[in-house]
């Protein structure tokens, strides 16, 4: 009776663990199937190279390179806000903080991380994005460095949540050894916590940074829409998820513009992929090193 119960419950747990592997196989089909028409018209390097973004002209122009750039400079820019603030944060709350301080700190930071991203847009668009135009005196807030600091914000809980556990992990017989030896405090910090958990944090980094490449209403609302090549981080621009949001309810179903946007989301899925592959075997190395040293 208690293995049949055992074996039924370990079947639902297979079931339930392969169903998200399936689910994984069908996005990907879908992206696939739907793009594909539009690379059929398109060659490949035109679509990812093309400098012009024009669905609704005559002929229609599908060069995605203005939006790839929108995403990068975007993403890079909130890599800048989010890396210092979201370690330090963590190097913060794991080392320095007195226990009161932890058992605030790292729920508010929790929380954080589970503010709707639409809020986040709201609070960029109605308070940053005017603070910004009026203080830099340029035509509008609405640019990539709002969404860029409106991003990196929204990174940051993320990356502190994951770095602080991964230095959470360092085993105390590291920091023992390293004081046993004279280090200070701040020795024992940049020479032997940090370089220990370094795994760890870079895998904090990267998934912060899928966060913000795949990251939709809040660039939608922030970013300015301008699908163009930017000069300056205060132009406005078009990163691929807000195109995708802001366009797919005006193109026909199995038009060319709709395909072209599967493709967009295609190149997208496979760039988070390859963040989150990266973010796991980096992850993988991190929990084999720490067993092998306990």
């Amino acid at each position: 009776m208690y293995n049949g119960k055992e074996k039924f419950i370990k079947l639902i747990f297979t079931v339930l663990a392969f169903s998200s592997l399936l689910f994984l196989l069908g996005i990907i089909v879908v992206l696939f199937k739907e793009s594909f028409p539009i690379l059929k018209n398109i060659k490949i390097f035109d679509f990812i190279f093309g400098i012009h973004w024009y669905p609704t002209h005559e002929p229609p122009e599908y060069g995605i390179l203005p939006l790839i750039t929108a995403s990068f400079w975007v993403t890079l820019g909130a890599m800048i806000v989010c890396i210092p603030l979201g370690i330090g944060s963590a190097l913060y709350i794991n080392e320095l903080a007195s226990p009161r301080q932890k058992q605030i700190l790292k729920p508010t930071i929790e929380i954080l991380a589970g503010i709707p991203s639409i809020v986040f847009g709201f609070f960029g668009m109605l308070i940053v994005a005017p603070f910004l135009q009026n203080l830099f005196n340029i035509p509008t807030g609405l640019c990539a460095f709002t969404a860029s600091l409106v991003l990196g914000i929204m990174a940051i809980p993320t990356v502190t949540s994951l770095a602080e556990d991964a230095l959470s992990f360092v085993p105390k017989s590291f920091k023992e050894a390293s004081y046993a030896l004279g280090a200070n405090r701040w020795q024992t910090l940049v020479k032997v916590i940090i370089p220990a958990s370094m795994s760890g944090i870079s895998t904090s980094i990267i998934l912060g940074m899928s966060r913000i490449v795949g990251e939709t209403m809040t660039v939608l609302m922030v970013s300015g829409g301008s699908a163009i090549i930017p000069k300056s981080i205060f132009d406005p621009v078009r990163p691929m998820t807000s195109t995708i949001a802001a366009e797919m309810g005006e193109s026909a179903v199995g038009s060319e513009h709709y395909h072209a946007l599967f493709a967009i989301g295609l190149i997208l899925f496979l760039i988070t992929l390859i963040f989150n592959v990266i973010a796991e075997h980096i992850s993988k190395k991190h929990r084999v090193k720490l067993g092998l040293n306990r």
